[in-house]
């Protein structure tokens, strides 16, 4: 049995920042997250993809704010249960939990902290014959590391943000980058389309549209697609190509906590956002993506925000009788568990006093 003071169930940027103010308040965490290590979309899906909405960083790549989150939390020594996903929640009689995961590994904690971002996540896969026997030998549904891509022949397809963004990307990096959408209109942003169709001219990537990718075909692995025009000729090209990347985007499910008993809307959990992101059970937070509320925003930025009341009202829970007196770190510094600080500067101290 895993004992701590909040069990926070997703080790996304959400999570991770959860523990870094959780330790502020003395409180010890550990993280469950099914994917084998932390960071989750932004160390699964796209690590190598620049961020630009981060408070103080005009621009960082998804797999450093991790980097960065694990480093800052670092102090304060949380625990990880990682490539287990939690399974079943049981409340005991003084109102703490025990959450099991699917492989029986069983956690007790007065708070419950889910920061499970989206859900689990299932790429929406286009209805091409054989297209599975190619996965992993040429056809993937996410870019990891952008490397793998030099000097090779790319072919894209879809017509959101993603597709956009990553066409954009490897047109400096892959040999060809070829776009192909059912429609002529886009769903990204406006300027991510104005940026392709200036890469179009110069002739950096080949937009093809209408069109979709109807065949794929290769000995042991991809070596071409079908592409069919979506006109009255219905005409066909035939191209060589080394992968295949479908961005159709992802679908999101909640997995087993839907059947924990918490208050969903639109597979998201619905929270009070008045004062404190608790669900309809007492003692079970949402933040992050994972939630909902009037108003919600889904960003991580936010999941920072709803991280920092969390915890000042887990604490509360947790210590009925205290009165916890807030101190900047400005002031105060960062002690961690292990007894190492980080003192704030004097002359900091001095002026603030």
């Amino acid at each position: 049995m895993i004992k701590t003071d909040i069990l926070i169930i997703g080790a996304g940027p959400t999570g991770l920042f959860t523990v870094f103010e959780a330790g502020l308040l003395k409180l010890k965490c550990h993280l469950i997250d099914a994917l084998p290590q932390p960071g989750g979309q932004c160390a699964e899906i796209y690590p190598k993809k620049p961020i630009y909405d981060i408070p103080a960083f005009p621009e960082v790549l998804a797999g450093d704010l991790v980097n960065n989150l694990m480093e800052q939390i670092k102090p304060f020594e949380p625990g990880f249960t990682l490539g287990e996903r939690a399974e079943d929640i049981e409340k005991l009689e003084d109102g703490s939990f025990i959450v099991t995961t699917n492989k029986g590994t069983k956690h007790h904690a007065p708070i419950v902290a889910i920061a499970g971002g989206l859900g689990s996540f299932e790429p929406r896969k286009p209805p091409i014959p054989n297209l599975a026997n190619y996965e992993d030998r040429g056809v993937t549904y996410m870019i990891k590391d952008p490397e793998q891509y030099r000097g090779k022949h790319v072919v894209i397809a879809g017509g959101g943000d993603s597709a956009l963004d990553w066409s954009i990307f490897l047109a400096n990096v892959a040999a060809e980058v070829t776009l192909v959408h059912r429609r002529n209109e886009f769903r990204g942003a406006l300027d991510s389309v104005d940026k392709v169709k200036e890469l179009k001219n110069l002739g950096k990537i080949n937009l093809i549209t209408p069109a979709e990718i109807v065949e794929v075909d290769g000995e042991t692995k991809l070596e071409s697609v079908l592409i069919r025009k979506n006109d009255e000729a219905k005409e066909e090209i035939l191209l060589e190509v080394d992968y295949f990347i479908p961005l159709f985007g992802l679908s999101p499910k909640l997995g087993p906590i839907a059947n924990w008993g918490l208050e969903i809307e639109k597979n998201a959990i619905k929270v009070d956002n008045s004062l404190d992101y608790q669900t309809n059970i007492p003692g079970i937070y949402a933040i992050g993506d994972v939630n909902t509320y009037p108003g919600k925003l889904k960003l991580i930025l936010c999941g920072f925000h709803e991280a920092t009341l969390m915890c000042q009202s887990a604490y509360q829970r947790i210590f009925p009788d205290k009165k916890y007196v807030m101190k900047y770190t400005t002031v105060g510094g960062v002690t961690g568990f292990d007894g190492s600080k980080k003192e704030a500067p004097k002359a900091v101290v001095k002026a603030i006093d």
